[in-house]
């Protein structure tokens, strides 16, 4: 392994190593070698450019021995006048397949938070937050439903047999925005009816009107009874006047005709030829005139005979004038129209009372479900913080010295805002010293390798700052700053 200050540095790591120097000695080039091998960066996850400054190299090599599972396994990687080589078990590999092997035996995130327990504090709070929670399964919905009020909880766990949580809340939240509106329009509508009622309302006892419209509607049918009885006498009065003066008219017309057939001459010659007629057909012509003459006084006499039939009839009926009964049916029937107009709003009444009933109890069926809704949208948000609670608990657990806070307390907020910030002693880690901040930051990393499963070496930075520690898992590489002293590498089972 080649340092920036050391031409070439071979490393046998035990289970504690030990690396002592001054600055500027090369303490922080061993476990960047490590990183740099593996992902081509820094401990802290920048990138990394591994050419020496102290002297010229035409290669950097890093070659690192791992014991995977009980299988020893040695990566390599070289740059070469910029351009990386890869190794896998002394063969040339692809930087495909050399990462494909990484990954195989763990996320860069977590090796490099096992690694150096300063990573995971680089890291933004959502990465953090995943990688603290997907060990930490969410409480069970009994387990919330059982810390909440009775109502709430029992509601819950009935409608989530049906919808999930998320689904539940996305149901409710849109039923209250409709129903809210439909609640305003329910209500409207209750008023303006409720108005239509009181403007509408008879002033007049439906009995008192029935009564007076009784008698009214009584003298009515009487005086209609005449003049129907009337109008049977007139009807066959006017048909015997009407026949009569059609008859007259036919008269007239037969008295026109007649003097044109009485002067009617008797011609000696033929119309036609001019040629003298002989006393044969002279007497021919006037028998036809004499006959026409006794059929025209034949009809004529039967038309005036029918009409005098007629005339003598007629004398024998009188026309009925009832116009002063009907005159007095409209005064009647005027009477009534105000009478029926009030009888009307009764019958209206009963209408608008069943529409303003039927308005109510939409009203407040709209309101049921409204409150059903807002109760299970605020049950959910109940729920939802509980079992935040309970989460956050279940992280705590975790911790000896470390607090973790998963959301944000914000009492405006409809739900729990996810959060994360890791605390020691009531102060976040940005505001720990340096100690502190070593000793949060290897519990942490114990807690990880602990959830994960996953047991890796851990490079304990500036340990001259804390006199005392937690010894973490695995392989430990603790670097100290002693003054004046140059780099060593020492395999050492005391502190």
């Amino acid at each position: 392994m080649i340092s920036k200050v050391t031409k070439e540095l071979t490393v046998n790591f035990g289970e504690r190593t030990v690396i002592t120097g001054d600055n500027a000695k090369g303490k922080s080039t061993i476990p960047q070698a490590i990183t740099w091998l593996l992902y081509g960066t820094d401990a802290l996850g920048s990138k990394l450019d591994p050419t020496p400054i102290t002297y010229e190299a035409d290669q950097t090599m890093v070659s690192l021995l791992l014991n995977v599972d009980g299988k020893d396994l040695l990566l390599g990687r070289e740059l070469v006048k910029g351009k990386a080589r890869y190794y896998i078990n002394e063969v040339p590999s692809k930087a495909t397949e050399f990462n494909e092997v990484l990954t195989e035996m763990f996320d860069k995130d977590l090796f490099l938070s096992l690694f150096n327990p300063n990573y995971f504090f680089t890291l933004n709070w959502t990465k953090q937050r995943k990688m603290i929670l997907q060990y930490v399964s969410a409480p069970a919905n009994k387990q919330v439903f059982k810390e909440l009020p009775e109502a709430q909880g029992n509601k819950l766990s009935e409608l989530v047999k049906k919808h999930s949580m998320k689904n539940l809340k996305e149901i409710h939240r849109e039923n209250k925005n409709k129903l809210n509106k439909q609640y305003i329009a329910a209500q409207s509508r209750t008023k303006t009816l409720k108005e239509q009622l009181e403007n509408n309302a008879p002033t007049v006892p439906l009995e008192s009107l029935n009564a007076e419209d009784s008698i009214l509607k009584k003298e009515i049918q009487e005086l209609e009874s005449v003049i129907d009885s009337a109008a049977e006498k007139n009807s066959e009065f006017n048909s015997l006047q009407s026949q009569i003066l059609a008859l007259n008219d036919q008269i007239e017309m037969s008295k026109e005709r007649w003097p044109k057939l009485r002067d009617e001459k008797i011609e000696d010659t033929c119309r036609t030829c001019k040629r003298p007629l002989d006393e044969e057909s002279i007497q021919a012509v006037e028998d036809d005139k004499s006959k026409r003459v006794d059929e025209y006084k034949a009809q004529h006499n039967e038309i005036v005979n029918k009409r005098n039939t007629l005339k003598e009839k007629l004398k024998g009926l009188e026309y009925v004038d009832v116009s002063e009964q009907r005159t007095k049916v409209r005064e009647l029937e005027a009477k009534r129209s105000p009478l029926q107009q009030e009888m009307s709003k009764h019958k209206q009444l009963e209408g608008l009372q069943e529409q303003v009933s039927e308005a109510e109890n939409n009203e407040k069926h709209t309101l049921l479900s409204l409150n059903e809704s807002i109760f299970v949208l605020d049950s959910i948000k109940d729920f939802e913080a509980k079992e935040a609670e309970l989460q956050a608990e279940k992280v705590k657990g975790l911790f000896e010295n470390l607090s973790i806070k998963l959301f944000k307390e914000l009492k405006t907020s409809d739900e729990p805002q996810p959060d994360f910030e890791i605390e020691m002693d009531g102060k976040g880690y940005k505001k720990l010293s340096l100690s502190e901040g070593i000793r949060a930051g290897l519990e942490l990393r114990n807690v990880l390798s602990e959830q994960s499963e996953v047991i890796a070496p851990v490079f304990v930075d500036n340990a001259e700052s804390i006199t005392k520690f937690k010894e973490p898992n695995g392989q430990q590489i603790i670097s100290r700053v002693v003054a004046g002293k140059e780099l060593e590498v020492k395999v050492d089972e005391q502190d």
